[in-house]
C-alpha cells in the first residue's frame, strides 16, 4: 500500500506513515491511484509548516528530524504525526581553522589518542565540518547490586585464621611441650576454624558481601542520523553549559547543517542501552565481586542539539582511521578504525 498523504510505500498493515505521520485509511492497490496519490504527494507534503515562520518544510526520504532552513526550528515525527520539538540548542564552533583542527588531530594521534609516532605514517586523507543533530537524552540510572569486598574478605579470614591460631594455641597448653609452639598452636586453631565452618563463630567475610545502590544521571547523546550510528558516543557528553537557542543564522554558510532521520522515542530507547552499558561498567569497575546486579533506567524529555563535529579520516598503510572531534570543546568524541 502506499500513503494516502505522502504516497510513501509502506506495508498492507500500516496504520500511520512512517514520513508524514498521515493515518492510513484505505490500501491503495491500482496503479492509477498509486500514480495520483504519489502526485498529490507533492503539494500535500509542503503543508507540513515551519512552527516559527510557516515556511513550508519538505522532508528527504527517511527523514523524522527536520530543522527549518529559513529560521532554524525543528519538528520531529512522532507516533501521532509531526510535533514541534519542544527544545532545539546548538554548540558554537570554536575550531574552524582547518589548520588549527589538523595540528590537534597530529597530536591526537602521536602522543595519546592512538599510537605514538602513528601520524608520522598516516596520510590525511578527508576533512569535514558538519553540524550534527544530537538527542540530548536525561537518563538517570539506579543499580542495585550484592558483592562481595575482596579486601574486607581476606581481611576478615586472616582475622579468623590469626584468632583461631590463639585459641588453638591455647586448647594445646601453650604448645611447647607438646612440640608444637606457636606454630603447631595455629595449625591446630587453622583446624579448629575449619571445623567451625570456615569462620562461621567468628564472622569469616561473611560481612564482607553485602547490598550496594548505585546512582547516577546522565545527558545522554544519541546520534539522530542513522549513517552515523557507527559514531555513537559511548560515555562521552558535551559541554551543554556552552550551549544556546539554535539560530541557523549564527552557522556559517560553509557548514552542512544535517537533518535526523531518529526520532525523539527511538533516541531515549536507543540511551537506555547506552546507559545500561556505561552504568554495568561503573559498577564492574567498583565492585569486582558481583553475585547479583540489576538497573532500572529512567528517561526524560530530550532536547535536539546540534553540536559542530569535525570528521577525519586518516590511512594508515591501507587501513582507514577515523577521528571524530567535537569543534566545540575540541575533545576527541571517538576514533574508529576500519
Amino acid at each position: 500500500m502506499f500513503c494516502v498523504k505522502c504516497g510513501l510505500q509502506l506495508p498492507d498493515d500500516a496504520v500511520f506513515c512512517v514520513k508524514c505521520g498521515a493515518k492510513q485509511i484505505a490500501t491503495n492497490t491500482s496503479t492509477d491511484t498509486t500514480v495520483s496519490t504519489q502526485q498529490d504527494a507533492s503539494t500535500e507534503v509542503k503543508e507540513v509548516k515551519c512552527p516559527n515562520c510557516s515556511a513550508p518544510i519538505v522532508p528527504k526520504f527517511g527523514e523524522m528530524v527536520v530543522t527549518c532552513e529559513y529560521c532554524g526550528s525543528s519538528v520531529s515525527l512522532e507516533n501521532k504525526g509531526w510535533k514541534n520539538v519542544a527544545k532545539h540548542t546548538m554548540l558554537p564552533v570554536t575550531i574552524m581553522d582547518q589548520d588549527q583542527i589538523t595540528a590537534r588531530l597530529h597530536q591526537m594521534i602521536d602522543k595519546g589518542l592512538l599510537h605514538r609516532h602513528l601520524q608520522e605514517s598516516s596520510k590525511l586523507d578527508d576533512l569535514e565540518l558538519s553540524f550534527v543533530p544530537y538527542w540530548i537524552v536525561p537518563v538517570t540510572a539506579k543499580t542495585n547490586l550484592i558483592a562481595t569486598d575482596i579486601a574486607v574478605q581476606v581481611g576478615s579470614i586472616a582475622a579468623t585464621v590469626a584468632m583461631a591460631g590463639l585459641m588453638g594455641g591455647a586448647m594445646s597448653g601453650g604448645g611447647g611441650r607438646r612440640g608444637g609452639g606457636f606454630g603447631g598452636g595455629m595449625m591446630d586453631g587453622m583446624l579448629f576454624g575449619s571445623m567451625m565452618g570456615g569462620g562461621g563463630m567468628m564472622g569469616g567475610g561473611g560481612n564482607a558481601t553485602k547490598a550496594y545502590t548505585v546512582n547516577e544521571s546522565y545527558n545522554c547523546p544519541v546520534v539522530a542520523v542513522k549513517s552515523l550510528t557507527a559514531y555513537q558516543p559511548h560515555g562521552y557528553e558535551f559541554s551543554l553549559d556552552n550551549r544556546i537557542d539554535f539560530d541557523s543564522k549564527k552557522v556559517p554558510k560553509s557548514i552542512k547543517i544535517l537533518n535526523g532521520d531518529i526520532n525523539e522515542d527511538a533516541a531515549k530507547n536507543q540511551a537506555k542501552g547506552v546507559v545500561d552499558q556505561i552504568q554495568s561498567q561503573t559498577v564492574h569497575a567498583k565492585y569486582h565481586m558481583i553475585r547479583q546486579m540489576e538497573t532500572q533506567e529512567d528517561v526524560s524529555s530530550a532536547e535536539l542539539l546540534h553540536a559542530p563535529i569535525w570528521f577525519a579520516q586518516y590511512d594508515h598503510k591501507g587501513k582507514k582511521i577515523i577521528l571524530i572531534i567535537d569543534a566545540n570543546s575540541g575533545n576527541p568524541i571517538n576514533s574508529i578504525g576500519l
